[in-house]
């Protein structure tokens, strides 16, 4: 079984002058999160969703599912106090489940990223079946320039050794819940992504490639390059350009 795990558990503090949490401002009149859903729901190998919500949204959410007729979301749970533990919660509840075993497949994405493609779902879930991780990145446009803390350049990497993660990340269910357990017992909250945890437990982190435009939707710039993007691709499909 393949599942993905859905994060929309931010407040969308630097989206300036926002009356909504980001992942539910609206593009044609539809939210983000259910422009992001609707690319899970529609891909033949996922046979379940989660999604994880700040929790005073939890209904209004449940209503924008209801509304679009989305019908693989099998567990709508409250965020924590950080992205770690939200997502979290989003595990537990899919580990949880009867029908669920720890080499199904897990695929962690942000509800903001809705430029997300059905071929990098395909890629996450063989790349899981073959490596047991796969993380999805795009390739680096520029140098990279390392920094000290005076802001003196102190090394530069070259772009063709160089990738930007982003998501899905996706891992087998026992795994990335494992690492959870032990970062729990630890007292240790403040790994950055998924990735991070996965490594900082000894797994080795595999790449799949996905598209430049995976963008997160955290500003007004990237909600603009979003509504730009989807237009592209609404014309070429009217006009076949």
């Amino acid at each position: 079984m393949n599942y993905a795990l859905i994060f929309a558990g931010g407040t969308g503090t630097r989206m300036s002058g926002a009356a909504k949490p980001k992942q539910f401002l609206e593009l044609h009149s539809k939210a983000i999160i259910i422009h992001t859903l609707e690319i899970f729901e529609n891909h033949p190998q996922i046979d379940g969703i989660a999604v994880v919500c700040i929790e005073s949204w939890l209904d209004y959410l449940k209503g924008l599912i209801e509304k679009a007729g989305l019908k693989k979301i099998k567990w709508v749970v409250p965020g924590g106090n950080s992205g770690q533990e939200s997502i979290f919660n989003g595990l537990k509840a899919i580990h949880d489940d009867p029908a669920t075993s720890d080499d199904d497949i897990v695929l962690i994405h942000d509800g903001v990223r809705p430029l997300i493609n059905g071929d990098v779902i395909t890629d996450n879930i063989e790349c899981v079946k073959k490596n047991g991780v796969a993380i999805t990145v795009s390739p680096a446009i520029e140098t990279i320039a390392i920094v000290d803390g005076s802001d003196r350049i102190t090394d530069t990497v070259t772009r063709d050794k160089c990738r930007l993660a982003r998501a899905p990340q996706s891992f087998k269910i026992g795994d990335i819940y494992g690492s959870h357990q032990k970062a729990i017992a630890e007292n240790k909250f403040d790994f950055i992504d998924s990735a991070s945890m996965m490594s900082y437990y000894g797994f080795s982190l595999y790449t799949v490639l996905g598209p430049a435009e995976n963008i997160k939707i955290t500003t007004p710039s990237d909600y603009y390059i979003f509504r730009s993007l989807t237009e592209v691709k609404e014309n070429q499909q009217i006009f076949g350009i």
